[in-house]
């Protein structure tokens, strides 16, 4: 007899679901189809220095207190994917939400986010997450765990902005409903 139990296909059907959604924000649309974002994987060791990282900004109050509640809600998780961006202006002549009159003004200020990079990436998180839902595999998006991916530089030094989307298959979503 071959019976196959749920919590035998748990790990791989959790790293399909990510690899499907790292697929899916990387083929979001893009303004003026140039595409600055970095999207990885992490698992195993990484969750836990993403999870250090969290502590840290929490202890030395960097980052507000949730960071604590983030920190040790992440190592439920058994994948998380990082979606970041770069900040490169797209040269458009007229926009200016960065703040700035146009991109040449807004290039004078390379730390200042692009509002075209940003809303790309927005796009990209809401596709991956989509992704999740499908597979019903439970997620959040969390800003948290992309700030710590960001100080760590875990996407690079010119990914400035980023966001986490913790995975996790259970009997209740342990993303929700938390302390």
């Amino acid at each position: 007899m071959s019976i196959v139990f749920e919590s035998d296909i748990k790990e791989s059907v959790l790293v399909r679901t990510a690899e499907r959604m790292m697929t899916a924000a990387r083929t979001a649309p893009k303004a003026k189809g140039i595409d600055n974002l970095v999207i990885s994987m992490v698992r195993g060791e990484t969750i836990k220095i993403l999870s250090d990282k969290l502590k840290e900004l929490a202890q030395d109050r960097t980052g507000p207190d949730y960071f604590l509640r983030d920190a040790n809600n992440i190592l439920n998780s058994d994948a998380i994917i990082i979606l970041g961006t770069k900040i490169k202006p797209l040269g458009i002549k007229y926009c200016g939400f960065c703040g700035y009159k146009n991109c040449e003004e807004k290039l004078k200020h390379p730390d200042s986010p692009c509002a075209m990079n940003t809303g790309d990436l927005g796009i990209a998180v809401g596709s991956a997450a989509s992704v999740a839902m499908d597979e019903r595999v439970d997620n959040r998006i969390m800003h948290s765990v992309g700030k710590a991916a960001v100080d760590l530089k875990l996407l690079g030094e010119d990914v400035k902005i980023a966001y986490g989307i913790p995975l996790y298959i259970g009997s209740k979503n342990v993303f929700f409903d938390r302390k």
